[in-house]
């Protein structure tokens, strides 16, 4: 991977809000960041620590467990320490986005910097659409997640 930054969406076209990562994903592609790399990512979480193996700034984008505000857009920093087990950040598969963070963090293969920004989600019914609420937060993440890469230019 050549690109200083890669973006990775998260998620299930079939499962309603669960595909908000690859909309924002989509969304942050038609923008033409420079040198940024855009991916769609599905259920297989452990490919992250391949994908993003190599390349110095990761921002991953995937739905959340609903709290009290779907749509609501969290962003958080896994370098720091674990994620909130409240945002529920997993997969309807066994190993979810958290389980795969905490793995690369012991094995040493976490990037310099990593952003994740999650989005909380109504609805992950199969065959659903996104809900309005989360469809909503679409463009205000995209438009997050290209202030905040702009604004780290000169990342290497």
């Amino acid at each position: 991977m050549s690109a200083r930054a890669l973006v990775i969406g998260l998620g299930n076209p079939e499962r309603g809000d669960d595909a908000v990562g690859l909309h924002v994903a989509r969304r942050v592609a038609t923008l033409g960041l420079p040198d940024v790399a855009v991916e769609a990512a599905g259920g297989d979480t452990l490919a992250l620590l391949d994908r993003w193996a190599g390349v110095g700034r990761v921002v991953l984008v995937d739905a959340a467990a609903p709290i009290a505000l779907p749509g609501r857009i969290h962003r958080l920093d896994p370098l720091a320490g674990p994620l909130p087990r409240d945002l529920a950040l997993g997969s309807t598969h066994a190993f979810g986005l958290a389980e795969a963070v905490e793995l690369a963090r012991t094995l040493l293969l976490l990037p310099r910097r990593m952003t994740i920004y999650a989005i909380e989600a109504a609805c992950f019914d199969p065959g659903a659409a996104l809900s309005p609420a989360v469809a909503a937060a679409v463009v205000p993440a995209a438009g997050r997640i290209a202030a905040e890469l702009a604004e780290g230019q000169g990342d290497a």
